[in-house]
C-alpha cells in the first residue's frame, strides 16, 4: 500500500508470511524505487522471546519477525498500521502522522489475553533509503554530543567507521551483529548526546529526531539489503525499563520524526531545513511555544554578572540599564530565595523569597521593573527539593523518587515524583503564588540527573522515570493552561534537557552555561541542527572591561538565535550600552528573518577550527554569523550553493561599519561558485554578522 503526506510517500508491504515492512521513502510525486528487503517495521524484545540471532541490537527480535498485518485506518490524516504476534497475543499499531516536512511515528502496544513484559519497542525501524545504488560502504552517520558547557559537538564518520564493520553474511550464515548506537541515560534528554541524527551519502541525507524528555536510543544496524535505522524510547539493557502489560493493557512508546532531503550540493543541511519545518509545525500544533506578537528580548542577571547572588541593590540598577538598553523582560535568577548566606544548594523546595536580600520585599523590586516597562522574570528549579529543605520533611516519601524504599538522593537534592498528586500540589501552588505576584517569565533550571529512574509503585525504574517525564509535560501543559501568556524557558544546566517532547510547549531554550565567549561560538554555530534558531537563547554578557572588538564578539551570537542578554551594564558608559542598544535593535530586526529561516553550514555541521559560521536563510536573504577565533588566517571562504549564480549585495548588520572602536572587514562574492570571500586583518577575537541579499 503507500500512503502520501503530501510532503512524503511512504510504501508499506504486508503479507501472510511476513512482518509489515517499509519498503520506500521517497519525496512525494518521486516514482518508487522499493528496497528489495527491508527491516520489520516494529520491533519487540519481550522477556522470553529475545532475538534470533542474539546480538546487543534491536532487531531481529522474535517478536518482530512474527508480526503479521490485521489492517489499517486512516482519521485526521493520520495512518494506523495494525499487526497481531499470534504467540504473544501482542497487537501493534504504528502511528504515522504527518507534519510539515517530516513524518512523526510512534507505536502503540496492547496485549492480548495473556500478560506479556516489554523489554523494548521501536517507534520505527526504516531503511536509509538514500538512493538505489548506494551501499553501506558509501554512508556517512552524523551525530552529535552533548555536556555540560560543551553541547552541540556534532561528528561526522563512515558508517563503516563508526560501527558497522564489513563482513561476509554468506561465509558466516547470518548478518552482522553489529551496530552503530547512541544513547541518553537518566532525565537530562541531551545530556550525554543529541535525540537528532543524520545518514548521508550520494546527494541525499536522511534525518531524524526522538522527541522524548528522558532516556531514548538509536542505532544503525545491517542486514542482506543494507543499512536499517531503529529509533527507540527507553530500553531494558540501557535504562532498566520494562513494561508488564496485563490483558487489555497498552503502551505508546516515545515519538520520533523522519524526513528525506536530495541535494547535490549539500543534503545535510537539507534534511535539517526540513525538521526545522517540522519543529516549527510542532510547537504551532500546541500553540503554548507559538507568541502572538514579537519575540521578545530577555535580560537575565546570571551569566558572568550576578551569578546567583541577586538583591535588590543590585538588581535595580541592572534593570534600569537593561531598559536603556532595550530589553523586553528582566529575569531575576537563582539565589533569590537564599537567607543561607550561599549555603542554599541543598536547602531549596520552599521557593520563599529572601527577607535580607529584599529588605522591602520582593514585590517591591517587581513593581519597579515593572514601571521600567519590564516584565518580570523568575529563575525556578521545580522538581528538586534539597535535603535540608522543610519540603523534604513536609511531603510524603512517595512524591519522590525512590529505589528500594529508600529515597534518591544525587547532589544534595531530592527528586519530585509529578505522578504523585502532593508534588504537583505542591508545584503548582509555587507557580500560581510567584505568578500571582505579577511574575510573567519563568526560567525552569533542573541541575541533577537522579540515575536511572524510581521503582515507586513496583515498576522497573526506568518505568517510572518515563511516567515520570510524561507527568512533567503534562503538569506544563496545565500551568501555561492556567496563565496564558505566561513565557517559559527551558533551561536544565544550559542545554542538558533541550528536546522536543518539551520545547514544543515552551518559548525559548538556553543553550549553555559556558562562561568563556571564546567557546560559545561553536556552541551557537551548531545548536539550529536541532533547536530552532528563534528559541535557541545565547547568551550575549559584554562587559565594562571588555573592549568594542570584544564585546562584540559575545553579542554575535545572540544576533542570529535568540539574544539572552547580560551582563554588568550598570557599570558601562554611554558608548558602551549604546553598542548593546544596537546590537538589541539589531536583533529585533532580524527576529522575523529569524523565526522563518532554515540552517546551513557554509564549513560543515561537524567543522573544528579557528573560523566558525552558519548561516540562515529564507527566500528572501542570507543572513550569515561569522566568528574569528586567536589563530585564524585573515581570510576565510564560505560556500552558498543555494546562492550560486546570483547577484549579490553583502551588508554589514553587526556592528554596523564604522562603529568606533571596531575595524574593517570586507567581503567578496564570487557568483560563479556560490562563494562569499571573507578578509580582516581585525585582532581575534573578532565577529560580524552579515546579510546577504539578491540584487538585480
Amino acid at each position: 500500500m503507500r500512503w502520501s503526506t503530501g510532503d512524503f510517500d511512504l510504501d508499506f508491504a504486508t503479507g501472510a508470511d511476513a512482518p509489515v515492512t517499509l519498503t520506500a521513502f521517497t519525496p512525494a510525486g518521486t516514482p518508487p524505487r522499493p528496497a528489495p528487503a527491508t527491516p520489520p517495521l516494529v520491533e519487540i524484545q519481550a522477556l522470553g522471546h529475545g532475538r534470533f540471532p542474539g546480538s546487543h541490537r534491536y532487531t531481529c527480535t522474535t517478536v518482530g519477525a512474527r508480526l503479521r498485518y490485521t489492517g489499517h485506518d486512516l482519521a485526521d490524516g493520520t495512518l494506523r498500521l495494525h499487526q497481531l504476534d499470534p504467540v504473544t497475543g501482542l497487537h501493534a499499531t504504528s502511528v504515522f502522522a504527518p507534519s510539515q516536512g517530516a513524518v512523526r511515528t510512534w507505536t502503540v502496544l496492547r496485549a492480548g489475553d495473556r500478560p506479556v513484559t516489554v523489554q523494548a519497542v521501536t517507534s520505527l525501524v526504516l531503511g536509509t533509503f538514500l538512493n538505489a545504488d548506494t551501499t553501506v560502504d558509501d554512508l556517512d552517520v552524523l551525530w552529535g554530543d552533548s555536556d555540560w558547557v560543551a553541547e552541540s559537538r556534532w561528528h561526522r564518520a563512515p558508517l563503516r567507521e563508526a560501527g558497522l564493520p564489513a563482513m561476509d553474511p554468506a561465509v558466516h550464515h547470518h548478518m552482522n551483529r553489529a551496530r552503530m548506537a547512541v544513547t541518553t541515560r537518566s532525565s537530562w534528554s541531551t545530556g550525554e548526546r543529541l535525540p537528532t541524527g543524520l545518514v548521508a551519502g550520494a546527494g541525499a541525507a536522511l534525518a531524524f529526531q526522538i522527541e522524548h524528555n528522558g532516556a531514548w536510543h538509536w542505532e544503525l544496524g545491517e542486514d542482506r539489503a543494507g543499512a536499517s535505522l531503529a529509533l527507540l524510547g527507553p530500553t531494558d539493557a540501557e535504562h532498566q525499563w520494562s513494561a508488564t502489560l496485563a490483558p487489555g493493557d497498552a503502551f505508546t512508546s516515545v515519538p520520533a520524526a523522519f524526513t528525506l532531503a536530495h541535494d547535490p550540493d549539500d543534503p545535510v543541511s537539507a534534511a535539517l531545513a526540513n525538521l526545522t519545518a517540522h519543529r516549527r509545525a510542532l510547537t504551532a500544533a500546541s500553540g503554548t511555544a507559538r507568541l502572538d506578537g514579537p519575540l521578545p528580548v530577555v535580560f537575565n542577571d546570571y551569566m558572568n554578572t550576578l551569578m546567583g547572588d541577586p538583591t535588590a541593590a543590585k538588581i535595580l540598577p541592572l534593570a534600569e540599564a537593561a531598559a536603556k538598553a532595550g530589553a523586553d523582560h528582566y529575569c531575576i535568577d537563582a539565589g533569590w530565595y537564599d537567607d543561607d548566606d550561599g549555603g542554599w544548594w541543598d536547602a531549596v523546595g520552599e521557593w520563599e523569597e529572601s527577607r535580607s536580600r529584599f529588605p522591602d520585599g520582593l514585590g517591591a523590586v517587581l513593581g519597579r521593573i515593572r514601571e521600567l516597562g519590564l516584565v518580570p522574570g523568575i529563575w525556578l528549579e521545580p522538581e528538586v527539593v534539597g535535603v535540608r529543605s522543610k519540603t523534604a520533611d513536609a511531603l510524603p516519601d512517595d512524591a519522590f523518587f525512590q529505589r528500594g524504599g529508600h529515597r534518591v538522593v544525587e547532589h544534595g537534592r531530592h527528586q519530585l515524583d509529578l505522578r504523585h498528586p502532593a508534588a504537583r500540589a505542591h508545584l503548582d501552588a509555587v507557580v500560581d503564588r510567584l505568578a500571582g505576584m505579577g511574575i510573567g517569565y519563568f526560567k525552569l533550571d533542573y541541575n541533577i540527573m537522579p540515575g536511572p529512574g524510581t521503582d515507586t509503585g513496583g515498576l522497573a525504574p526506568g518505568a517510572g522515570l518515563l511516567e515520570h517525564c510524561r507527568a512533567y509535560l503534562d503538569w506544563l501543559d496545565a500551568v501555561l493552561a492556567r496563565h496564558p501568556g505566561l513565557l517559559v524557558e527551558n533551561c536544565a544546566s544550559g542545554g542538558m534537557r533541550a528536546d522536543y517532547a518539551t520545547l514544543s510547549r515552551l518559548h525559548l531554550q538556553s543553550t549553555s552555561d559556558q562562561q568563556d565567549p571564546l567557546l560559545y561560538p561553536a556552541i551557537a554555530a551548531a545548536t539550529p541542527a536541532s533547536i530552532l534558531p528563534e528559541q535557541a537563547g545565547h547568551w550575549g554578557y559584554a562587559q565594562p572591561e571588555m573592549s568594542t572588538e570584544e564585546s562584540a564578539f559575545t553579542l554575535v551570537a545572540g544576533l542570529t538565535g535568540r539574544l539572552y542578554l547580560s551582563g554588568h551594564l550598570a557599570r558601562m558608559g554611554e558608548e558602551q550600552l549604546a553598542l548593546v542598544a544596537t546590537a538589541v535593535a539589531a536583533h529585533r530586526d532580524l527576529l522575523p528573518h529569524t523565526a522563518s529561516a532554515v540552517p546551513s553550514w557554509p564549513l560543515g555541521l561537524d567543522h573544528r577550527g579557528p573560523w566558525q559560521a552558519f548561516a540562515l536563510h529564507t527566500d528572501a536573504a542570507t543572513v550569515v554569523t561569522v566568528w574569528r577565533l586567536p589563530g585564524a588566517p585573515e581570510t576565510l571562504e564560505l560556500a552558498l550553493p543555494s546562492l550560486r549564480g546570483q547577484h549579490v549585495t553583502c551588508d554589514q548588520v553587526f556592528p554596523a561599519p564604522g562603529t568606533p572602536g571596531t575595524g574593517a572587514w570586507s567581503t567578496a562574492w564570487n557568483a560563479a561558485d556560490g562563494a562569499l570571500r571573507i578578509a580582516t586583518d581585525v585582532p581575534a577575537p573578532t565577529a560580524r554578522v552579515l546579510r546577504l541579499t539578491r540584487s538585480a
